[in-house]
This record gives C-alpha cells, structure tokens and sequence, in this order.
C-alpha cells in the first residue's frame, strides 16, 4: 500500500456496492484525523485495520474523524471505530446519521410522493424505497461532535480548510490545503465517472426539495476558482487537471440535457418514461440512481426555461417550450 504521501495516507477498502473500492486518507496534522470511514463489513473493518498496521497504527491511534458526506460507502466503519472518537461533518449529515423514526417517515413519505409525480408505476414504489433503505445496513448511526461549514479550519488540521461541495449529496463538503493546492474531494470530482446528483428530501423546515444537478453545476464552477494541484478521490485514481476534467462534465451534462429535451418535444412525457428511454438495461434494479439523474436533466433544463411541466391526473407531464 502506498505509504504517507503530503503528510497523508490513503487506506483502500472493499465495498459491496457497483462503484467499487472506497478511498479513506489519514492526515497527520495536531490531531491524526481519517477522512471518511468506508463502508459497514467485516472485509471493509479487516482492510482497514491492515493498512493501519502498516502504518504502524491502531484504529485507537485515530483521533477525530471527518465525513465528506452521509452516504454508507463513507461512513460505515464508525460502527467499529472506538465510540471515543470524535465525528465532524456538515449539519446536513446528521439527519442520515441519527435516523430517528420522524426522519424515516418522512424519507419514505418523500420518495413516495415525488415517485408518483415522476409517474412510476405503483409495483415499483415499495420496492425501490425498500431497496434504498436495504442500503443503510451497510451505513453507521452516530452523534456529529460538531459541524463543519465553508472556510472552517478543522480541529487539529492548521492550513486545511473546508469547502462546501453540495450536489451529489446535500451535506458534502471537501478538504482543500490551499500550500499545496491538494482536495481530499470524497465524490465531489472522481476521474472516471460523474458522481450521481441523488435526490434528497426538502432541508428541514422547508417544503421544497433540493435540486441536486444544479448545485453540482455550481459546485464544479466554484472549483474552478481555487488552484487545485491534486484530488484524493473517493473512487479511483488520485488525479490533476481539474480545470479540463470539470469542462468536460459541464459540456456532457448539456448535451445529456439536451437529448432529454429532443424527447419531449415528439410528445409530452413522464420521468418515468425518460427514465426508461435513458436506462432501458438498468432502470429497474436501480431505479432510485437512474430516476435520480433523469430528475438531474428536467430540474437543469427547467432552470434554462427549455421545458415545462404540466399536472396530468397524480403525474407531471414534461413538454418542450
């Protein structure tokens, strides 16, 4: 394994989800701090604990631990962390994190709705929100020690700084070091896919719920304005030339919005009917990750007026202006 590179080491755990292999890092720093923490297996546990030992460390070596965001895949492994350790995280997370019964209901409550308006058929709402929840197995519950928010400078990690990177999750944060340019990113920027724009219930105390592409947008354009020399992914290989990387998936982002739209103009339809024509192969058994990303491309061109929508019976009907 690769040992300690810019005062960080990067730990590589199994998961059993289709993205692969999750990315935690150490950094040494006044406080040895892991940047998010896998996903809830034994494998992904006995991984961990290897590469610690590498280092010639414990997992009671660890002394706080960040999340980038609440998705299973990052935080799983607070379950056999020692309860001792301190947890940071955007205030967003901590909903995902407790899951109190109120959160539950009102998760389900969401997702049921707002499927029906996307016209899924009712033999496919039970299970899809079944299967999302079937997920959080692989997650961890905790308590955040406290909330990290855009420019704070984490306990113990002088000269890093955090930077709010909402849209693939609505907590995500990244780590920036602004001496030597480096992100630690979670999923904000990967180097071989685009992270999904997962929809997400309103925040609470609001009624609307977030729209997760075009904060993505804006987060990548905000990421174009800081020098970054290098990202520790998430996912995949550690990378450079964030600037072309970042141009790249704003251009195919259009263009995937663009074929949505030529869908619509032959005649009005349903998410769920552009969901099929998008992901004909696999809109089935993952309809909560590709109902997601059709909902990305309405919700962007709707914010450029290139489409409307229109109530049909319990539906949304999309149409081309």
């Amino acid at each position: 394994m690769e040992k300690w590179k810019n005062g960080i080491a990067k730990l590589t755990v199994p998961t059993p989800f289709a993205v692969g292999d999750v990315h935690c890092y150490l950094i040494k720093g006044d406080r040895l701090t892991l940047v998010d923490a896998g996903v809830k297996t034994d494998e992904a546990w006995e991984a961990l604990q290897v590469q610690l030992a590498e280092l010639k460390l414990t997992p009671e070596d660890i002394e706080q631990v960040i999340l980038t965001h609440h998705h299973p895949d990052h935080v799983g492994l607070l379950h056999y962390l020692p309860k001792t350790i301190e947890v940071y995280a955007h205030p967003l997370n901590e909903r995902w994190l407790k899951r109190t019964e109120s959160f539950s209901a009102e998760h389900d409550d969401f997702y049921l709705r707002l499927y029906q308006q996307f016209g899924v058929p009712r033999e496919y709402l039970a299970p899809t929100i079944n299967e999302m929840k079937k997920n959080l197995r692989y997650s961890s519950e905790c308590s955040l020690a406290g909330y990290l928010l855009e420019n704070d400078v984490p306990s113990g990690l002088e000269g890093w700084r955090v930077l709010e990177t909402h849209g693939h999750a609505q907590g995500h944060i990244a780590l920036w070091r602004e001496e030597d340019g480096i992100l630690i990113g979670g999923d904000v920027l990967l180097a071989h896919i685009s992270p999904n724009p997962i929809l997400e219930p309103p925040y609470p105390g609001e009624t609307e719920r977030p729209k997760p592409q075009l904060q993505y947008n804006q987060t990548l354009k905000k990421l174009q304005e800081y020098p970054i020399s290098l990202v520790y992914a998430g996912h995949g290989q550690d990378f450079t030339g964030t600037g072309p990387l970042i141009d790249n998936r704003l251009s195919r982002q259009h263009d995937r919005a663009m074929k949505v739209k030529s869908m619509v103009e032959e005649e009005p339809k349903t998410a769920f009917e552009i969901c099929q024509s998008l992901f004909p192969t696999v809109y089935q058994k993952e309809l909560n990750l590709t109902i997601s990303e059709t909902a990305a491309q309405l919700d962007y061109l709707m914010s450029l007026e290139e489409i409307a929508v229109v109530e049909e019976g319990p539906s949304l009907l999309y149409v081309a202006k």
